[in-house]
């Protein structure tokens, strides 16, 4: 057996050849936590500059937030990774985010994500002289206030230099639950349920 599989071209594999390649695929997906855990780390150093904390910092922060509110691990390990997007995809952070959670979580929870980014704008659209109140073209949707909900509580207020916020390393075992749950399950995927944060009020 090599290390390598016999084509350069894929029409020309052979079934041992995939059968090859899906077992170092397990291996790789399997390590998709981790990637992600270092992806955040990089936020440490890289971030847009301007802002009072780094782009790490800020998910940290969401995250304790929602951490101390007591919610579920999806929420928790959402807020983390809500902005994870910013340094391939900035203008489209938020969309590639919840691609990375699509297959490992609740619908509800990968759409707030996946529109966070136009739901925030209402904290600071209207300065830029735009309109402030586009998150209303999805009032129709079940998940329309989570998303406000979300925005409200762990990311408009996670800006701050002084709030004491859990450290990566706390967040790691909540990542790896996340990410070791199989791909696209239904009962995981929960399509349509609304829970809504789960915070008491």
């Amino acid at each position: 057996m090599t290390d390598t599989v016999s084509f350069t071209a894929m029409k020309d594999g052979t079934r041992e050849d995939y059968e090859f390649l899906e077992e170092r695929e397990k291996i790789y997906l399997a390590g998709t936590a981790d990637r992600l855990l270092r992806e955040l780390r990089s936020q440490g150093d890289e971030t847009i500059s301007g802002y009072k904390i780094t782009r790490l910092q800020h998910g940290l922060q969401s995250a304790t937030r929602a951490r101390r509110d007591g919610v579920e691990t999806d929420w928790i390990v959402a807020a983390l990774l809500h902005d994870i997007g910013d340094g391939l995809a900035p203008q489209n952070h938020d969309k590639f985010a919840a691609e990375i959670m699509r297959p490992f979580m609740r619908e509800e929870v990968v759409w707030t994500v996946e529109h966070h980014g136009i739901f925030q704008m209402y904290y600071y659209a209207h300065h830029y002289g735009w309109d402030r109140e586009l998150r209303e073209k999805y009032k129709d949707s079940p998940y329309y206030q989570s998303c406000v909900d979300f925005c409200e509580r762990w990311d408009q207020s996670s800006f701050d230099p002084d709030y004491p916020m859990d450290p990566l390393e706390s967040f790691e075992d909540e990542v790896r639950t996340v990410f070791a749950r199989k791909a696209y399950d239904e009962g995981i995927m929960q399509k349509g349920v609304v829970r809504g944060l789960g915070i008491a009020a």
